[in-house]
Formats: structure tokens, sequence, C-alpha cells
């Protein structure tokens, strides 16, 4: 019966202990989104990190911030009720090479270290290859 009431009391002070108040949960693994390899003509370069307020008072994103200025965040203006989601829109410049850019996120959420997570882009991005035409006729079975 002690036992009994052990985990009772211990499942008490687990609820009760909780934390009150917004949660931020990010739907991307590893709060990374991957680019992959793309190219500059064929990508606009904007990303959505989309997140659930997953507590039970409003989420309010109260600054979003790039290591540099080839990567452009923008934040919600209004709070995000509890249950409901919201965006950080992210578009990076676009310049030939490696991806490799954290976002810092800032806000009232109580899940993570003094309301901030880090949010990050990854990916390749390669010139297009130029088609020289006059090679192409050149090559053509028509010109032999």
């Amino acid at each position: 019966m002690k036992k009994y009431l052990l985990i009772a009391f211990m499942l008490v002070n687990a609820v009760v202990f909780a934390q009150k108040g917004p949660k931020i949960e990010f739907k991307d693994k590893d709060n990374t989104i991957d680019y992959g390899t793309t190219n500059k003509d064929d990508d606009d370069g904007v990303r959505s990190f989309e997140f659930t307020n997953t507590g039970d008072a409003d989420l309010i994103i109260t600054n979003v911030q790039s290591t540099c200025g080839c990567t452009v965040p923008s934040k919600p203006t209004e709070p995000i009720k509890p249950g409901k989601t919201g965006k950080i829109d992210v578009k990076y410049n676009m310049n030939p090479g490696p991806i490799r850019k954290t976002i810092t996120v800032e806000s009232n959420a109580v899940n993570v270290d003094e309301g901030r997570v880090a949010i990050k882009i990854k990916g390749e991005v390669v010139v297009k290859p130029v088609v020289n035409l006059l090679e192409k006729k050149s090559s053509s079975p028509m010109m032999q």
C-alpha cells in the first residue's frame, strides 16, 4: 500500500511541477532545414520553419537574428495561441558555395534555455552549368 501511495505522490508532484507557460516545438528534425544541392537560378532561397506552441499561454517571438547578413529571417508579429502554429521565414542570398547558417530565435518559451533556440539551414548552392549551343550543334549527327 505504501508503494502505491508513493507512486501516486510522485505522479501528483510531476503534474504540479510541470512547466507552465508557452512552449515552442519546431517541426523540422534537429531544428534544421536542408536546402540540399540547388542553384540560384532555380531557387529563391526562402524556407519556412514551422513551429507549434505546445504550452498553455501565448507564445511571443521577441527577436529572430542571423549570424550574417546573407540570411534574412522574419518573425511572426502576433502572439501564437496555445495549440496553434506559426512560422519563421528565412531567405538565404543563394551565393554559390556551402550553406551553414544559424538563426537565433528569442521568445518567452519556458521549455528552452532562457527562451532561446537555434534553428539552422544547410545545403550547397552550385553554379548552373552553361551549355554552349555551338558545341552542341557541331556534335549533332546531321553535321557529320
